[in-house]
């Protein structure tokens, strides 16, 4: 049943996978975390590893010459850095001892 969907093809090209896996280690890091209280956590690291993932599947939908598609794949691009960027703050955050009181 699963062999259908081309989502779960990893040989494959998928901006819907990219985008579904950023996403969810969003959320999976805002929950780890315990945001709003952040606490300390080193499976954050998973999220950004696969933040990092979803990254390279994205970029390997990128074509040679310039479109909308391909202007598209780099803005999911950028939206990927940011939440690698989240994480990593989230991260460092939880360590680094500002939020003691």
């Amino acid at each position: 049943m699963l062999r259908r969907f081309a989502i779960f093809h990893l040989s494959r090209k998928s901006l819907v996978r990219g985008t579904v896996i950023t996403l969810g280690s969003l959320w999976a890091s805002l929950w780890l975390s315990g945001y709003p209280d952040i606490r300390p956590s080193m499976w954050l690291i998973l999220p950004l590893l696969l933040t990092c993932l979803a990254t390279w599947d994205h970029a390997r939908c990128l074509q040679k010459r310039w479109s909308f598609y391909h202007g598209g794949v780099l803005l999911l691009i950028y939206v990927d850095l940011m939440v690698m960027l989240t994480i990593a703050f989230l991260l460092v955050l939880s360590f680094s001892g500002l939020l003691q009181q």
